[in-house]
């Protein structure tokens, strides 16, 4: 039996710092950091209920909070029968990445991006790599001062082609990410996030508007896996997709695979085919490989193997683009032409040693690739393939 998110965090101890990232390294202007809370937002996805307890309803989890206590994912705070995000403009985690981290594979290769994440999460995945904030309260880290106005400043400062709202789930900082969203609408800026995709259909369908691009986690086909290691559930996050591709945001898909609890190809089958039939043949998929993370660290990593059957399986299903992850210098981290089948994007980890793709076309056979290819806004949706 696991014991609870907030017992593994008290018996080991863990006072969490700066997440282990190193954060930028100069700044134009001072800084507040701070242990703790900093600033909160009126949350405007909640309902009264009787006497001063409230329902959220920003995700599929729809916690009924009493005055003076917090929802699951512990950022959110009924105060009066008024929620409020605890979070808002207060990110522990900042850092520049490459945008093939992500993983974006098919947004503007070898671009970086302004990448922050506050505390929290509303999901307990058991395999988690970035617990140590995902499951820590606000006061529990270090956080940065840092509003809206000042991502887009610094992101610019230091040539970003993106931000993104990263590393924990960011539906629990979605305010946050929304007003960003707001201020990148009026620039060559793109917004983005890796999610859960576990946010309620109104929520996530007002984002859209100021969203870009979004990498989703689809973490198995099976409701039991979400119950048993995610404390969520699957039905929502097929929601989620399905809002994106109709919103026409642009979608990369990723699988961890993790051997005995998700590796039946089977159940990735029925993924990859629903994934063609609902979503697209052209939608880009990620299978990634498993280590051994906070409450999983009795399986071993995922074998290669196993992540090339599954590639292997979406491609001849009809996947256009399949990827393997966490295996650097593997044939499957590169993408080929669906068309003329030649090399197009030739990656090495997180670099890209080679890009053959032209206005958003294959620089072979002119074959259109899917992809947002240049920050121009009105260029980036719509290609659509």
């Amino acid at each position: 039996m696991f014991c609870s998110r907030r017992a593994f965090l008290k018996q080991t101890a863990c006072f969490i710092t700066s997440f282990g990232f190193p954060f930028i390294p100069a700044w134009s202007g001072s800084i507040n950091i701070k242990s703790g809370l900093i600033k909160t937002k009126r949350s405007p996805y909640f309902k009264k209920l009787n006497g001063k307890s409230i329902m959220c309803t920003l995700c599929p989890r729809q916690c009924v909070v009493a005055e003076g206590h917090r929802g699951y994912c512990e950022v959110r705070e009924n105060r009066g029968g008024v929620y409020y995000s605890l979070v808002y403009g207060n990110p522990c985690a900042v850092h520049i990445d490459p945008i093939e981290k992500k993983p974006f594979f098919h947004v503007l290769p070898r671009s970086k991006v302004f990448s922050l994440a506050t505390a929290g999460c509303n999901f307990d995945c058991k395999f988690c790599q970035n617990w140590e904030i995902s499951q820590a309260k606000p006061e529990e880290t270090f956080n940065y001062d840092l509003p809206p106005s000042k991502v887009l400043a610094l992101t610019k400062e230091y040539n970003c082609s993106a931000i993104a709202s990263t590393y924990v789930e960011p539906t629990i900082f979605y305010e946050y990410m929304y007003d960003i969203g707001r201020l990148t609408a009026k620039e060559n800026i793109l917004n983005t996030c890796h999610s859960n995709g576990y946010i309620n259909p109104e929520p996530l369908k007002a984002l859209c508007k100021y969203l870009d691009a979004a990498c989703i986690d689809l973490k198995a086909f099976s409701e039991k896996f979400y119950r048993e290691e995610t404390e969520g559930n699957l039905a929502p996050v097929l929601e989620t997709l399905k809002i994106l591709r109709q919103q026409d945001v642009h979608i990369e898909i990723v699988n961890l695979v993790i051997p005995t609890k998700n590796d039946d190809m089977k159940m990735i089958k029925e993924m990859v085919e629903w994934i063609k039939e609902t979503l697209g043949s052209h939608i880009p998929l990620h299978f990634t490989r498993f280590y051994p993370r906070y409450k999983l660290k009795n399986l071993p990593p995922t074998p290669v193997q196993t992540l090339e059957r599954a590639r292997d399986l979406a491609l001849k299903a009809g996947l256009k683009y399949v990827y393997i992850g966490n295996v650097p210098g593997h044939p499957g981290e590169n993408t080929y032409c669906p068309h003329c089948h030649k090399l197009i994007v030739k990656r090495l980890g997180y670099y890209i040693e080679a890009i053959y793709i032209k206005k958003g076309r294959c620089s072979y056979c002119g074959f259109p690739i899917y992809g947002v290819w240049s920050v121009k806004k009105q260029q980036n949706k719509g290609h659509q393939v």
